[in-house]
């Protein structure tokens, strides 16, 4: 998942982090300054369902607004680590295959 708070504060009118913790704090949701700017500057590492409703409360937005699925990320069974499925837009990368140097070949995974 992708975080957007910023962008969608500056959809709002929102431009500083303090301007968007008064409004959460006007909600009932005081945030301390060190957690604000987690939120603002970056991915939380963690964040409850109910900060979540203020926020989206004070931004008159949707959790689609705040949080941008990001599946090509998430590894499938028997997908191998780096190599993507092919989309119309995309190619698949072959998989790396590394070689021994004295020119044995590896044992079969």
């Amino acid at each position: 998942m992708q975080w957007n708070l910023r962008l969608t504060a500056a959809n709002k009118g929102i431009w500083k982090a303090s301007e968007l913790q008064r409004s959460l704090a006007e909600h009932g949701l005081v945030i301390s300054a060190g957690k604000m700017s987690g939120l603002w500057s970056g991915q939380p590492v963690s964040l409850k369902l109910e900060d979540l409703d203020v926020i989206c409360v004070v931004l008159d937005c949707g959790i689609g607004d705040l949080l941008i699925p990001e599946p090509e990320k998430v590894t499938r069974p028997g997908q191998q680590t780096g190599v993507r499925e092919a989309t119309a837009s995309s190619t698949v990368v072959p998989a790396v295959v590394p070689k021994r140097r004295d020119g044995r070949s590896l044992p079969p995974m």
